[in-house]
């Protein structure tokens, strides 16, 4: 009789002293090991979440029992596994991270390069913002500016909606903090599709990283056509009268424009979420506006800051305020889109958002006593 681990195997058949014969190779064990097959890897791309979500429910190659025809875990020093088990689970190594984050960014260079992504009719493309343009924007509105988000559960889950703001800030960063915070904040992520100046639009380089990010023209079309579709739209009827505003006049409201927003969401019964921002009027405080060179270099204004002109592009760099953002409960506009062209119903509705976004921002200033604390 023998004992145990003396000449059989713990499960109990055939000597385990007798080398095995290997198994014939084929491309089962690359599948198991969550990797693809040589050829199907050369010829397909592979999206940057299926490299990061890579199979890890069995150890590496590298970390499997040499074949010496003892079995797996059988007095194992590395894996401590008892007699006829497999062991725990082997825990990546110090460089997987890294590994997979370098094959991540060569798949998405590979697919940038080969055009093998997609845009929208607009000019949207997804997978660029998520990668690049959201990143960093992360970094200002989580780390510099320390930004706080409320009202998250006014937003729909799915569905069309227009989300109007207040404009501030001498440069239009609070639009692009809100769309990255929104989309981090949402339990569905959604992506708001903001509507821009004519501006924005002819400058060539701005023009295109907007167009990227999912922007579009600020015109009753293209509104209409995003509401349809089912997006968030994101409106600042401000425009440069809000953004480019005195700090003397700072979170006072300017004039809402006409009242073409409010056309937009009657015609396709959409509902409209008020946002109100506090913090953007302190990230480039404007003491003046110097009109003449503003005409002269066809720009809405010039302002003047503490920082710039004088410390010339280190004047750039946005002061770290403190943010609050806050969703107010959604005006509902389905019982008036036959009224999509009566003024007086537009003009009421849009001081109706135009109020309430007022008495928000009201109660936010009260709430952050000191624009640059903690």
């Amino acid at each position: 009789m023998t004992g145990p681990g003396e000449g059989r195997d713990p499960a109990g058949v055939g000597r385990f002293d007798v080398p095995r014969a290997p198994a014939a190779p084929d491309a089962e064990p690359a599948r198991r090991n969550g990797h693809r097959p040589a050829a199907q890897a050369a010829s397909t791309p592979t999206p940057a979440d299926e490299v990061d979500t890579a199979a890890t429910d069995e150890p590496d190659d590298t970390t499997a029992a040499p074949a010496t025809g003892e079995p797996a875990g059988l007095g194992d020093p590395v894996t401590g596994g008892e007699p006829g088990g497999t062991g725990p689970a082997v825990p990546d190594r110090p460089g997987d991270h890294w590994d997979r984050k370098v094959a991540n960014g060569l798949a998405f260079l590979r697919r940038r390069l080969s055009g093998d992504y997609e845009v929208d009719e607009f000019g949207f493309d997804p997978e660029l913002t998520d990668a690049v343009f959201h990143p960093l924007l992360r970094l200002l509105y989580r780390d510099w500016f320390r930004t706080e988000v409320s009202g998250m559960e006014h937003v729909p889950v799915d569905g069309p909606a227009l989300v109007v703001g207040n404009h501030s800030g001498t440069v239009a960063l609070d639009a692009l903090i809100l769309s990255a915070a929104l989309h981090d904040k949402h339990p569905a992520h959604r992506y708001l599709r903001l509507l821009g100046a004519d501006l924005v639009f002819r400058m060539p380089v701005v023009s295109e990283i907007a167009r990227k990010t999912g922007g579009t023209v600020a015109c009753n079309p293209d509104a209409e056509r995003l509401l349809g579709g089912g997006d968030l739209v994101g409106v600042f009827p401000e425009g440069f009268k809000g953004i480019g505003k005195l700090y003397a006049d700072r979170y006072k409201l300017q004039r809402f424009g006409r009242g073409g927003f409010v056309s937009a969401a009657l015609r396709t019964g959409t509902p409209i979420v008020p946002v109100a921002i506090v913090g953007g009027e302190e990230i480039y405080p404007m003491l003046a506006d110097i009109k003449p060179l503003a005409r002269l270099l066809k720009l809405p204004y010039f302002p003047v800051t503490p920082t710039f002109p004088w410390l010339g592009p280190l004047g750039m760099v946005p002061l770290p305020s403190k943010w609050l953002i806050q969703f107010c409960p959604p005006i509902p506009t389905a019982h008036l889109t036959d009224s999509a062209d009566d003024p007086l119903v537009v003009f009421n509705l849009a001081d109706q958002v135009r109020e309430t976004i007022q008495q928000t921002l009201h109660t936010l200033l009260e709430r952050r006593p000191d624009p640059f604390g903690p």
